[in-house]
């Protein structure tokens, strides 16, 4: 008997479909919908690793324009510096673009909490013990706050609070138009008040950005060496990974 329900339990796991294994967000047969919203996760993630150097690089070459391209808090609280003496006449105008730029994937983690519900937080939490802890923290936030959340997404502490809340705008059924617009209001809320923290400082953080531009290109290309050196090592790591499953299967053998 004990044979049979080995054989039962392998011949099922033999029929398991590869869309159901552990690790991935969707909770049925994939469709062209769940495959574009992972793919543009992985743009994201891209995208994110070559804006670091730029990012370096812009704010030794111009304050304002990091904010206009980016919307940081960098950028933002520099181009107060700038504004406070004179340096930058269309801050406002820097400020709004940089806020429309901020939130431009944002949609994205709306989409999968739409599409996966909570699916992607699973994954996301899969990572580490800790990472599921953090997670668990802010969707018990955002479950409380609804809407308001959206507010204190961009809170500067070390919590997924943006990815947690705006896959939750998702999943509640919040309009996307909606999410979309609350998420500006609040970006650009969040952006005077650390260009504001600028303004206040003024001439001492100008002085900082004036020897700090000196030097931007270096720290730019220091940048570029580090994320390519971390892509090549955990290729390495994925490489040694499957050898060292291929070998095991072949000693199983």
């Amino acid at each position: 008997m004990e044979q049979h329900a080995n054989e039962r339990g392998t011949a099922e796991a033999a029929e398991k479909e590869w869309w159901e294994e552990e690790g991935l967000p969707w909770n049925g047969k994939p469709t062209k919908a769940d495959y574009w919203c992972l793919g543009w996760f992985g743009f994201v993630g891209i995208f994110g690793l070559a804006m670091i150097p730029l990012r370096a690089w812009l704010l030794g070459l111009h304050p304002p324009v990091l904010l206009a391209l980016t919307g940081s808090r960098v950028g933002a609280a520099s181009t107060g510096a700038l504004a406070a003496v004179g340096e930058a006449p269309y801050w406002l105008i820097y400020l709004l673009i940089g806020s429309l730029v901020n939130i431009k994937f944002d949609w994205i983690y709306w989409w999968a909490g739409k599409l996966w519900g909570r699916g992607i937080l699973d994954v996301q939490a899969a990572n580490s013990k800790r990472t599921a802890k953090n997670i668990a923290r802010v969707e018990s936030w955002a479950i409380k706050l609804g809407w308001v959340g959206i507010f204190l997404a961009y809170v500067p502490i070390p919590l997924p609070i943006a990815f947690v809340v705006f896959v939750f705008m998702g999943i509640s059924g919040m309009p996307l138009w909606k999410f979309m617009v609350l998420n500006f209001i609040s970006k650009t809320i969040w952006s005077f008040l650390y260009l504001g923290l600028g303004w206040w400082i003024g001439e001492p953080v100008v002085d900082v950005l004036d020897q700090y531009a000196k030097v931007a290109n270096w720290v730019a290309i220091a940048l570029l060496v580090v994320v390519f050196v971390g892509i090549f090592r955990n290729q390495s790591k994925k490489k040694s990974a499957a050898e060292a499953v291929g070998n095991e299967l072949e000693a199983g053998k």
